[in-house]
């Protein structure tokens, strides 16, 4: 049957072609799709899933790590009592305005940490000590900075009128539309004007052993007027109140359903074209004994032959696509479920359109070809 089935598509090379581009095209687009939607996606919720080691103390109205309402320091004092609690770690997220020498002017999210354990900042380049933020001015900035990547190491530039310079690299720590660089927590504050007795969020390192779901219910019934979280937990809030309830979701989803409908349309026509053109094969097949099953297996055997061939080069597109978006610091990568989701999406797409062909051939009278 392998034999035969290449035999039909090498018969008529500009329909298998066609199929093959058309599953082809459908895989790319999916894949594309869910591989921008990842890269925003993990852009929105960068600095929570950065950090999702950790206990998240918000105020109790937070429910999205990018709209946090600043807490009193004294909190942290709190919490850091409560049993099962190892460290407290202030961190503080205000928003700036560059002026560079050069005259150009740029919007710039600086994120404050303690020195010297730097929690809270992540993705810091190799060979990069941290502790270059403790000279006076010191920023780190990311590498792929939207509005700021061509600023150099050792380069000056205000922020907020105050000479601040690039001590450091950091590579993928952007927000969506947000460029983030780091410093330190007191230079934050003097920098953007935030008050010295507020933070926006504390991160809480756990006693080793200490169930975090546990901690995290005890810190809530200790301290009111807060919210704590695990970090995966409020990961999870994040995304939900800012990818599916702001809509976000619901628009990709519609672009890829949209590329699965237009792939399961246009090959199901292919195909159909194809089956009908060699009418008279088929026929003549059944004529001689071939069962209408027996049909059926080699139509979708040879939508199962282009949808590995196309799925293949579909695949090696989004490769490409995703190399692409990261020699400029958009990366994303696909788990293995979504690897599955893809092959499985393709094989429904092939043999879903094979259908087409597969009842115009199976109602069909043997006798009928040798009348034509």
């Amino acid at each position: 049957m392998l034999q035969t089935a290449f035999s039909f598509l090498k018969y008529d090379r500009a329909k298998s072609i066609g199929t093959m581009v058309g599953i082809t095209l459908s895989v790319f687009l999916v894949g594309q799709q869910t591989g921008v939607f990842l890269f925003l996606t993990n852009s929105i919720i960068n600095v929570v899933s950065s950090n999702r080691q950790y206990i998240w103390i918000v105020d109790e109205s937070t429910t999205d790590a990018n709209k946090t309402v600043p807490l009193d320091v004294r909190i942290g004092r709190e919490v850091a009592s409560i049993a099962g609690v190892k460290q407290v770690h202030e961190v503080v997220i205000s928003a700036g305005s560059v002026k560079r020498l050069n005259g150009k002017t740029a919007g710039l999210s600086l994120i404050g940490v303690q020195a010297p354990a730097y929690v809270g900042m992540w993705n810091v380049e190799s060979g990069t000590s941290p502790s270059l933020l403790l000279t006076e001015g010191a920023l780190f900035m990311d590498v792929f900075s939207e509005n700021l990547k061509d600023v150099k190491i050792g380069e000056a530039f205000e922020l907020n009128g105050k000479r601040v310079y690039k001590a450091g690299q950091t590579r993928g720590t952007q927000g969506l539309g947000i460029d983030y660089a780091f410093t330190t927590i007191e230079r934050a504050r003097s920098l953007t004007g935030f008050s010295p007795d507020k933070v926006s969020f504390f991160l809480v390192e756990a006693q080793p052993n200490v169930d975090k779901v546990q901690l995290v219910n005890r810190i809530n019934a200790a301290i009111p007027g807060i919210r704590a979280w695990t970090g995966e937990a409020f990961s999870e809030s994040t995304f939900t109140r800012a990818v599916v309830s702001g809509g976000f979701a619901a628009t990709f989803g519609f672009l890829i359903v949209f590329a699965i409908i237009a792939g399961f349309v246009i090959i199901g026509l292919t195909l159909y074209s194809a089956a009908n053109e060699r009418i008279q094969d088929y026929g003549t097949l059944k004529a001689i004994g071939a069962t209408n099953r027996y049909i059926a297996r080699l139509i979708l055997l040879q939508a199962m032959i282009l949808a590995v061939i196309g799925y293949g080069i579909g695949r090696l597109f989004v490769e490409g696509f995703r190399l692409l978006l990261l020699s400029i610091g958009s990366n994303f990568s696909f788990s293995v479920w979504l690897e599955v989701g893809f092959i499985s999406v393709t094989l429904f797409i092939a043999v879903g359109g094979s259908l087409f062909a597969i009842r115009r051939i199976t109602s069909l009278e043997p006798a009928s070809v040798f009348r034509r």
